[in-house]
């Protein structure tokens, strides 16, 4: 199978994985283990990566200090564009409730209801955002606990200059990303492992909510293409019929390869001969692949609701608002890894105790979403480097800068695509 692609071989997992839990519903129940021994895979590259990562991402970009303002308006753009995306994951989700009706094998009706009670003050929520010891928090995959060290950690390298301590975390993120392409030739396992058992367990009605996932996931997508996007796209004046055209390519590269990376090289030209400076573009699109993930924030949040109503946990407002702050965060700086939304979705489950067998039961269509968020976004990037080169009054014009290639964000995010 060693020429079959990864995402043939999940489909194809996920078909032998429900064939074998209709036919042999015992044997597909035997088959749990394999959805485990992947899921574990799977919560081992949490801390390394998202600690790496974050310390690469913020030391690293040395030029948002050149930039200045151009830096400041662009990070403005992102936060406030993907709260939005996060938003509406949530909104939707909880109008929808595509969970509904799932029965998570190994979450009991005792444990959820052990796990709703759970209701931490504000107080106590903020104090647990910064850990005592982050040792203590990669050994219990605490992710926000995580971010919150890295990110001071990365100032303080960034304020010393620390080179040795930058490469050995570029050389780390490096690691993980070949782990993590490791533990994700497991995947088709963990998926025929996950279906058999869920199929044996529940019977073929469980595929209905999985359908309806979906269809949840690209109506929020599609919203929010019209809603946020298209509300932007007007507010910045953006010739949409060009800017339809421009995109084209790079939006259909990424949703039929399901890489945001392979889309790069296309998007950067694009945006150029659309008008965009290529010092805005070159600048822009690379920090955005980090820091402005709309698509795969906003499926970060609706699966994670999908998890807590498949297990039957009532997540109250006050911890959706915490989780959508939690992914907020988390979600910045591993948009080179394959899948790697099944990481931080990982994270975020642990953190608010909800059970990762979700994760398993989400894998088994996660090719389907993967195609629909990474263009949704790469789109959602193209539309940032137009609006930050209007915000300059810029766009439009003719640039003397220095080629695409030869810009040190380009080289940084074309290097982290090679992954």
């Amino acid at each position: 199978m060693s020429k079959i692609g990864l995402t043939t071989q999940i489909f194809i997992g996920l078909v032998i994985g429900i064939l074998v839990g209709w036919l042999a519903p015992e044997t597909g129940k035997a088959l749990h283990p394999l959805s485990d021994i992947f899921l574990h895979l799977v919560k081992s590259i949490i801390a390394p990566l998202v600690f790496a990562t974050l310390v690469v991402g913020i030391a690293g970009h040395e030029n948002l200090k050149s930039v200045g303002r151009l830096g400041v308006k662009s990070l403005i753009y992102f936060e406030v564009v993907t709260t939005f995306a996060l938003v509406i994951g949530l909104t939707v989700a909880n109008i929808c409730q595509p969970g509904a009706g799932i029965n998570l094998s190994n979450v009991s009706a005792g444990d959820a209801g052990a796990l709703a009670a759970k209701q931490p003050t504000f107080a106590e929520i903020i104090v647990h955002t910064f850990p005592a010891s982050v040792i203590d928090s990669m050994a219990r995959g605490d992710v926000l606990q995580i971010v919150v060290f890295s990110v001071l950690f990365a100032a303080a390298v960034s304020a010393t200059r620390a080179e040795p301590i930058l490469k050995l975390c570029q050389s780390l993120a490096e690691v993980m990303f070949k782990y993590t392409g490791y533990v994700m030739k497991l995947a088709p396992l963990g998926v025929a492992g996950a279906m058999a058992s869920t199929v044996g367990q529940h019977g073929l009605g469980v595929l209905v909510c999985l359908g309806k996932l979906v269809g949840t996931l690209y109506l929020a997508l599609f919203l929010f293409i019209v809603l946020v996007l298209g509300t932007v796209a007007l507010i910045a004046k953006v010739p949409l019929k060009q800017f339809a055209q421009a995109v084209r390519e790079p939006v259909l590269l990424a949703f039929s390869t399901t890489s945001s990376e392979a889309a790069l090289p296309k998007a950067l030209l694009a945006m150029e001969r659309l008008g965009v400076p290529r010092n805005i573009v070159s600048f822009v699109l690379p920090v955005g692949y980090t820091f402005n993930l709309d698509g795969t924030t906003l499926y970060l949040s609706l699966a994670a609701m999908f998890v807590a109503q498949a297990a039957g946990v009532q997540l109250s407002l006050q911890q959706q608002i915490m989780m959508m702050l939690t992914l907020m965060l988390t979600s910045k700086g591993v948009a080179a890894v394959p899948r790697a939304s099944l990481v931080i979705l990982a994270g975020t489950l642990a953190s608010f105790n909800l059970p990762l067998a979700g994760i398993a039961l989400i894998l088994g269509v996660d090719t389907i979403m993967d195609m629909a968020r990474t263009a949704v976004n790469v789109l959602g990037n193209c539309m940032a480097s137009v609006v930050m080169a209007r915000w300059e009054g810029v766009f439009g014009k003719e640039s003397s800068e220095t080629p695409l290639a030869e810009t040190p964000t380009a080289e940084l995010a074309l290097s982290a695509s090679s992954h």
